[in-house]
């Protein structure tokens, strides 16, 4: 039986709340009071908890990160082929947004918009850039590619093109029906293919 969630510890709540409000609004548009009576909690509670508004929203991206890349763990688990463990990113892009909601596009790249060069949670914005570069090398190496840089930046750019697209979807209606993940899938499934297959050296 699900817990009631009243009855969740404060900190949990104050995290689920802010990940709902962060991403659905936006991190400047939500304030610490929107956040409160989401959580349903005190503003001494949540001071207990974090020192402050740009606390919580690195706490906030912390956990994004960390579900984000359980997510890809997971999907790279299932998959042995080389061709679609480089393509295991817009899967598990797929499969998090079915189970988190991922319809305004990337968590990370609207905060990156919005937050300082000083704020804390910058932290997780490089360690998800981070993930995404040194993971689609590697996997890269792994397929034999013999530019593994070149595919790694070609299979980002897709990436963040599916997820800005998304983003867009959300706010113009009459943009094309297609999902962008789906399309920039099957663009990279193509050029993937292609260049797997080049001789090295052409």
């Amino acid at each position: 039986m699900t817990a009631d969630p009243a009855s969740r510890p404060a900190r949990e709540r104050l995290l689920a709340a802010a990940a709902e409000l962060f991403y659905g609004a936006g991190i400047a548009a939500t304030g610490v009071d929107a956040v409160l009576r989401r959580a349903g909690v005190s503003p001494a509670t949540m001071y207990a908890h974090f020192a402050g508004k740009d606390a919580l929203v690195a706490a906030y991206l912390e956990q994004r990160h960390a579900g984000w890349r359980q997510t890809w763990d997971d999907v790279l688990a299932e998959q042995t082929d080389p061709a679609e463990r480089l393509l295991s990113v817009f899967d598990a892009v797929d499969r998090y947004r079915s189970r988190q909601g991922n319809g305004r596009g990337c968590g990370f790249l609207a905060a990156a918009i919005e937050l300082p060069a000083t704020h804390p949670g910058q932290r997780w914005l490089e360690a998800d850039s981070r993930l995404l570069l040194d993971r689609l090398r590697t996997l890269a190496v792994e397929a034999g590619a013999t530019d593994p840089d070149d595919v790694a930046d070609t299979l980002l750019l897709l990436y963040d093109g599916a997820l800005n697209r998304l983003a867009r979807t959300a706010t113009t209606p009459d943009l094309p029906a297609d999902d962008p993940l789906d399309h920039a899938r099957r663009l990279a499934a193509e050029w993937v293919t292609q260049t797997l297959r080049a001789p090295s050296g052409s």
